[in-house]
Parts: structure tokens; C-alpha cells; sequence
């Protein structure tokens, strides 16, 4: 009778998805259905649970409906951008919170739940 000793064990393989690109486009809704359909029929309530999850007050959101230009999503869609190192330009922030409000708060919702949870572990045993 011959005992076999496993010498290593199987290690997973670690895959990191970090680069200088928002992960989805602005109008890639459907990726995340819930937050799409949350985004369209209570835009307002979106907005205020997004600009919680990017770390800012609740009711931020709340102001944007003052001016022409939205000025709480612009710069949420800037501070997101500045934190992962998103290249991008104000312009394009400001043209996209004028334009696509809805889709631009699942934009970076789906960016800051992509960007918490980076780590992909693949399993290569066979």
C-alpha cells in the first residue's frame, strides 16, 4: 500500500480589473436592470442612494434641480472619475449631466459597484 503526499495544494488565480476607463457606457442601463428600472421610475431616489454610496450626503442630489446645468451630478460624475482615475473631461461630465441625467447616475453607480468588488477569482483545477 503507497501513500501519496500532496505536496501544493491548488492556488486561485487572482485577476485584477483596474484601468483608467469607465467599466461600462453611459447608456449600458440594461447591464444592471434593478438599478435601471429604480433610475427611471424614481430618478430622485437614485440619485440620493448613489450619492450615498460614492460617500457624499443623501439629499446632494436634491439641489440639482435649481439651474440649467446640473450641478450635483456633474461634480458627482467628476469626484468618480477623479477617485478611479477615469480619464475624461469636464466638458464631457457636464454635457452628460445636461443630457442624460437618469443614465448618468447609473453610469457611475454601476462604476462604484464595479470598482468596491475588483478582485475576480477564477478557479483553474481541473
Amino acid at each position: 500500500m503507497s501513500v501519496t503526499t500532496v505536496v501544493g495544494q491548488p492556488r486561485p488565480y487572482i485577476m485584477t480589473t483596474v484601468n483608467n476607463e469607465w467599466n461600462s457606457g453611459i447608456c449600458d442601463c440594461f447591464q444592471d436592470l434593478p438599478q435601471c428600472c429604480l433610475s427611471f421610475w424614481c430618478p430622485c431616489c437614485f440619485a440620493c442612494k448613489t450619492s450615498y454610496e460614492a460617500g457624499e450626503c443623501v439629499c446632494l442630489p436634491l439641489l440639482d434641480g435649481c439651474g440649467m446645468i446640473p450641478p450635483i451630478t456633474t461634480a458627482i460624475r467628476v469626484s468618480i472619475r477623479q477617485r478611479y482615475g477615469i480619464e475624461g473631461t469636464i466638458c464631457k461630465d457636464c454635457a452628460y449631466a445636461c443630457c442624460c441625467g437618469p443614465c448618468t447616475w447609473c453610469q457611475v453607480a454601476r462604476e462604484i459597484k464595479t470598482r468596491t468588488n475588483p478582485i475576480t477569482f477564477v478557479n483553474l483545477s481541473t
